[in-house]
Protein backbone atom coordinates (compact mmCIF):
# COMPACT_ATOMS: atom_id res chain seq x y z
CA UNK A 1 0.00 0.00 0.00
CA UNK A 2 1.45 3.73 -0.69
CA UNK A 3 1.69 6.84 1.22
CA UNK A 4 -1.66 8.11 -0.62
CA UNK A 5 -3.84 5.03 0.08
CA UNK A 6 -2.61 4.88 3.42
CA UNK A 7 -3.55 8.18 4.10
CA UNK A 8 -6.73 8.03 1.99
CA UNK A 9 -7.76 4.76 4.00
CA UNK A 10 -7.08 6.58 7.08
CA UNK A 11 -8.89 9.52 6.48
CA UNK A 12 -12.24 7.31 5.73
CA UNK A 13 -11.85 4.96 8.76
CA UNK A 14 -11.58 8.96 10.67
CA UNK A 15 -15.08 9.68 8.62
CA UNK A 16 -16.65 6.90 9.42
CA UNK A 17 -15.53 6.95 13.18
CA UNK A 18 -16.48 10.48 13.50
CA UNK A 19 -20.14 9.63 11.70
CA UNK A 20 -21.06 6.49 14.31
CA UNK A 21 -20.14 8.76 17.33
CA UNK A 22 -22.46 11.69 15.49
CA UNK A 23 -24.99 9.01 15.62
CA UNK A 24 -24.45 7.82 19.04
CA UNK A 25 -24.41 11.47 20.55
CA UNK A 26 -27.91 12.07 18.54
CA UNK A 27 -29.27 8.71 19.89
CA UNK A 28 -28.47 9.69 23.56
CA UNK A 29 -29.88 13.12 23.18
CA UNK A 30 -33.08 11.95 21.82
CA UNK A 31 -33.87 9.83 24.71
CA UNK A 32 -33.51 13.05 27.43
CA UNK A 33 -36.34 15.26 27.44
CA UNK A 34 -35.41 18.32 28.72
CA UNK A 35 -31.18 19.15 29.15
CA UNK A 36 -30.37 22.46 31.11
CA UNK A 37 -26.69 23.69 31.65
CA UNK A 38 -25.96 24.95 35.08
CA UNK A 39 -23.36 28.61 34.18
CA UNK A 40 -21.86 31.15 36.31
CA UNK A 41 -20.14 34.53 35.04
CA UNK A 42 -17.31 33.54 37.79
CA UNK A 43 -16.18 31.50 39.91
CA UNK A 44 -17.09 31.33 44.02
CA UNK A 45 -20.87 31.26 43.42
CA UNK A 46 -22.00 27.88 44.58
CA UNK A 47 -22.79 26.98 40.60
CA UNK A 48 -21.71 23.54 41.42
CA UNK A 49 -23.75 22.87 44.47
CA UNK A 50 -26.72 24.76 42.43
CA UNK A 51 -26.49 22.16 39.82
CA UNK A 52 -26.69 18.93 42.40
CA UNK A 53 -29.53 20.73 44.14
CA UNK A 54 -31.61 20.99 41.56
CA UNK A 55 -30.92 17.85 40.53
CA UNK A 56 -31.73 16.09 43.32
CA UNK A 57 -34.70 18.65 43.88
CA UNK A 58 -36.20 17.19 40.56
CA UNK A 59 -35.61 13.64 41.50
CA UNK A 60 -37.39 13.99 44.19
CA UNK A 61 -40.27 15.07 42.35
CA UNK A 62 -40.06 11.94 40.95
CA UNK A 63 -38.25 12.61 37.57
CA UNK A 64 -35.74 11.06 36.14
CA UNK A 65 -32.22 12.66 36.11
CA UNK A 66 -28.59 12.78 34.74
CA UNK A 67 -26.18 15.25 36.26
CA UNK A 68 -23.00 15.41 33.45
CA UNK A 69 -20.00 17.45 35.25
CA UNK A 70 -18.01 19.03 32.36
CA UNK A 71 -15.73 21.16 34.85
CA UNK A 72 -13.11 19.01 33.61
CA UNK A 73 -10.10 20.89 35.90
CA UNK A 74 -12.13 21.24 38.81
CA UNK A 75 -14.92 18.01 38.89
CA UNK A 76 -16.53 18.41 41.97
CA UNK A 77 -20.07 16.88 41.08
CA UNK A 78 -18.98 13.24 42.76
CA UNK A 79 -17.72 14.44 45.93
CA UNK A 80 -20.96 16.26 46.86
CA UNK A 81 -23.06 13.94 45.80
CA UNK A 82 -20.86 11.53 47.65
CA UNK A 83 -20.29 8.76 44.81
CA UNK A 84 -16.75 7.42 44.37
CA UNK A 85 -15.31 4.55 42.01
CA UNK A 86 -15.05 4.53 38.44
CA UNK A 87 -17.58 4.33 35.75
CA UNK A 88 -18.09 0.76 34.52
CA UNK A 89 -19.35 -0.77 30.68
CA UNK A 90 -22.30 -2.62 29.68
CA UNK A 91 -22.64 -5.14 27.30
CA UNK A 92 -22.82 -2.68 24.29
CA UNK A 93 -19.13 -0.84 25.70
CA UNK A 94 -21.29 2.27 26.76
CA UNK A 95 -20.41 4.02 30.07
CA UNK A 96 -22.36 3.31 33.08
CA UNK A 97 -23.72 6.66 34.87
CA UNK A 98 -23.31 6.49 38.94
CA UNK A 99 -26.02 5.79 40.71
CA UNK A 100 -26.33 8.45 43.87
CA UNK A 101 -30.62 7.71 43.73
CA UNK A 102 -33.60 5.92 42.23
CA UNK A 103 -34.12 8.30 40.24
CA UNK A 104 -30.61 10.23 39.54
CA UNK A 105 -27.40 9.09 38.21
CA UNK A 106 -24.34 11.29 37.58
CA UNK A 107 -21.01 11.11 35.34
CA UNK A 108 -18.03 12.86 35.66
CA UNK A 109 -14.22 12.95 34.47
CA UNK A 110 -13.62 12.17 37.78
CA UNK A 111 -15.33 8.88 37.90
CA UNK A 112 -12.76 7.94 34.86
CA UNK A 113 -9.21 9.01 36.76
CA UNK A 114 -7.22 6.47 38.86
CA UNK A 115 -6.80 9.67 41.72
CA UNK A 116 -9.27 12.18 42.33
CA UNK A 117 -5.66 14.19 42.53
CA UNK A 118 -4.96 13.74 39.09
CA UNK A 119 -4.46 17.41 37.01
CA UNK A 120 -5.91 17.35 33.83
CA UNK A 121 -4.31 18.86 31.56
CA UNK A 122 -6.22 19.61 27.96
CA UNK A 123 -6.66 22.08 25.53
CA UNK A 124 -10.00 22.99 24.11
CA UNK A 125 -10.18 19.63 20.84
CA UNK A 126 -9.51 17.24 23.79
CA UNK A 127 -12.29 18.48 26.16
CA UNK A 128 -15.28 18.70 22.87
CA UNK A 129 -14.35 15.19 22.29
CA UNK A 130 -14.40 14.23 25.61
CA UNK A 131 -18.15 15.77 26.31
CA UNK A 132 -19.07 14.56 22.95
CA UNK A 133 -18.30 10.89 24.27
CA UNK A 134 -20.12 11.74 27.74
CA UNK A 135 -22.97 12.10 25.74
CA UNK A 136 -22.77 9.53 22.81
CA UNK A 137 -20.88 6.57 24.73
CA UNK A 138 -22.84 6.37 28.05
CA UNK A 139 -25.99 5.18 28.47
CA UNK A 140 -28.01 8.04 29.51
CA UNK A 141 -31.13 5.87 29.04
CA UNK A 142 -34.73 7.87 29.58
CA UNK A 143 -34.27 11.09 31.19
CA UNK A 144 -36.62 13.62 32.11
CA UNK A 145 -33.40 15.88 32.94
CA UNK A 146 -30.07 16.76 31.94
CA UNK A 147 -28.14 18.78 34.23
CA UNK A 148 -25.04 19.94 32.58
CA UNK A 149 -22.67 21.43 35.40
CA UNK A 150 -19.89 24.01 33.43
CA UNK A 151 -16.74 25.34 34.97
CA UNK A 152 -17.39 29.51 35.35
CA UNK A 153 -17.24 31.50 32.64
CA UNK A 154 -17.82 31.47 28.57
CA UNK A 155 -14.84 29.23 27.66
CA UNK A 156 -14.40 26.02 25.60
CA UNK A 157 -17.05 23.60 28.26
CA UNK A 158 -20.12 25.72 27.72
CA UNK A 159 -19.09 26.59 23.76
CA UNK A 160 -18.95 23.04 23.42
CA UNK A 161 -22.01 22.24 24.98
CA UNK A 162 -23.66 24.99 23.10
CA UNK A 163 -22.31 23.48 19.76
CA UNK A 164 -23.24 19.74 20.86
CA UNK A 165 -26.84 19.75 22.45
CA UNK A 166 -28.02 22.55 20.47
CA UNK A 167 -31.70 22.53 22.54
CA UNK A 168 -30.35 23.05 26.04
CA UNK A 169 -31.28 26.10 28.11
CA UNK A 170 -29.15 28.01 30.70
CA UNK A 171 -29.87 28.26 34.57
CA UNK A 172 -27.39 31.51 35.20
CA UNK A 173 -26.27 31.29 38.89
CA UNK A 174 -25.00 35.18 40.07
CA UNK A 175 -24.52 35.86 43.89
CA UNK A 176 -25.98 39.61 44.82
CA UNK A 177 -22.79 41.62 44.61
CA UNK A 178 -21.98 43.55 42.05
CA UNK A 179 -18.81 41.99 41.16
CA UNK A 180 -20.27 38.81 40.17
CA UNK A 181 -23.11 40.51 38.52
CA UNK A 182 -20.44 42.20 36.37
CA UNK A 183 -19.57 38.48 34.87
CA UNK A 184 -22.93 37.31 34.73
CA UNK A 185 -24.11 39.68 32.29
CA UNK A 186 -21.44 38.26 29.99
CA UNK A 187 -22.57 34.81 30.39
CA UNK A 188 -25.87 36.34 29.08
CA UNK A 189 -25.02 37.62 26.39
CA UNK A 190 -22.80 34.30 25.48
CA UNK A 191 -25.79 32.61 25.28
CA UNK A 192 -27.38 35.45 22.95
CA UNK A 193 -24.34 34.99 20.74
CA UNK A 194 -24.48 30.89 20.79
CA UNK A 195 -28.63 31.01 20.01
CA UNK A 196 -28.80 29.34 23.50
CA UNK A 197 -32.24 29.99 25.53
CA UNK A 198 -31.60 31.48 29.19
CA UNK A 199 -34.28 30.33 30.96
CA UNK A 200 -33.66 32.02 34.06
CA UNK A 201 -31.06 33.54 36.72
CA UNK A 202 -30.61 32.30 40.20
CA UNK A 203 -29.61 34.51 42.91
CA UNK A 204 -27.25 31.98 45.26
CA UNK A 205 -26.24 33.09 49.13
CA UNK A 206 -28.95 35.35 48.84
CA UNK A 207 -29.82 36.43 52.40
CA UNK A 208 -28.33 34.64 56.07
CA UNK A 209 -31.09 34.47 58.91
CA UNK A 210 -28.96 34.24 62.35
CA UNK A 211 -29.39 31.06 64.39
CA UNK A 212 -29.28 33.14 67.43
CA UNK A 213 -31.19 36.13 66.73
CA UNK A 214 -33.53 34.72 63.31
CA UNK A 215 -32.09 38.42 62.41
CA UNK A 216 -32.04 38.41 58.48
CA UNK A 217 -28.52 39.53 57.23
CA UNK A 218 -27.49 39.96 53.76
CA UNK A 219 -24.02 39.28 53.59
CA UNK A 220 -23.53 39.59 49.60
CA UNK A 221 -26.39 42.42 49.18
CA UNK A 222 -29.63 41.72 47.89
CA UNK A 223 -32.15 42.01 44.98
CA UNK A 224 -29.26 42.66 42.42
CA UNK A 225 -29.95 38.79 40.58
CA UNK A 226 -33.81 39.89 40.14
CA UNK A 227 -32.75 43.60 38.91
CA UNK A 228 -30.14 42.31 36.60
CA UNK A 229 -32.63 39.39 35.33
CA UNK A 230 -35.14 42.28 34.28
CA UNK A 231 -32.50 44.54 32.47
CA UNK A 232 -31.63 41.74 30.85
CA UNK A 233 -34.87 40.48 29.88
CA UNK A 234 -34.75 37.28 31.54
CA UNK A 235 -36.45 35.22 33.77
CA UNK A 236 -35.76 35.56 37.54
CA UNK A 237 -35.88 32.25 39.24
CA UNK A 238 -35.24 32.79 42.71
CA UNK A 239 -33.39 33.48 46.06
CA UNK A 240 -30.97 30.78 47.80
CA UNK A 241 -30.25 31.41 51.18
CA UNK A 242 -26.91 31.45 52.72
CA UNK A 243 -26.70 28.27 54.63
CA UNK A 244 -23.52 26.87 56.48
CA UNK A 245 -24.75 23.47 56.56
CA UNK A 246 -25.27 23.27 52.80
CA UNK A 247 -21.28 24.14 52.40
CA UNK A 248 -20.86 21.16 55.25
CA UNK A 249 -23.28 18.52 53.27
CA UNK A 250 -21.85 19.03 49.77
CA UNK A 251 -18.43 18.39 52.01
CA UNK A 252 -19.13 15.47 53.28
CA UNK A 253 -21.16 13.77 50.48
CA UNK A 254 -24.65 14.29 51.87
CA UNK A 255 -27.78 15.56 50.62
CA UNK A 256 -28.91 18.79 52.40
CA UNK A 257 -32.15 18.59 51.31
CA UNK A 258 -32.72 14.79 53.05
CA UNK A 259 -31.16 16.26 56.06
CA UNK A 260 -33.04 19.65 56.48
CA UNK A 261 -36.03 19.32 54.49
CA UNK A 262 -37.72 21.87 56.76
CA UNK A 263 -35.29 24.78 55.59
CA UNK A 264 -35.39 27.39 53.77
CA UNK A 265 -33.08 26.60 51.15
CA UNK A 266 -34.74 23.08 50.33
CA UNK A 267 -38.03 24.88 49.75
CA UNK A 268 -36.02 27.38 47.60
CA UNK A 269 -34.73 24.68 45.44
CA UNK A 270 -38.14 22.97 45.02
CA UNK A 271 -40.02 25.90 44.08
CA UNK A 272 -37.17 26.68 40.74
CA UNK A 273 -37.55 22.76 40.08
CA UNK A 274 -41.16 23.33 39.95
CA UNK A 275 -41.17 26.09 37.88
CA UNK A 276 -38.49 23.89 35.85
CA UNK A 277 -41.55 21.20 35.50
CA UNK A 278 -44.30 23.77 35.04
CA UNK A 279 -42.83 25.46 32.08
CA UNK A 280 -40.62 22.96 29.50
CA UNK A 281 -41.62 19.12 28.81
CA UNK A 282 -42.09 17.66 31.81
Amino acid sequence: MTQCQSANCSTAQHIQDQSEQDAAVRGSLERIRNKFIVMSGKGGVGKTSVSVNLAIALAKKGFKVGIMDVDIHGPDVPRMLGIKGMLGLNGNQKLVPMSCSENLTAVSIESLSASKDDAIIWRGPIKHGVIRQFIGDVEWGELDYLIIDCPPGTGDEPLSVAQVISDAKAVIVTTPQEVALGDVRKSINFCKVVKMEVFGLIENMSGFTCPHCDKEIDLFGTGGGEKTAGDMGIAFLGRIPFDPNVVSCGDSGTSFQEQYADSAVTKAFANVAGRMAETVDG
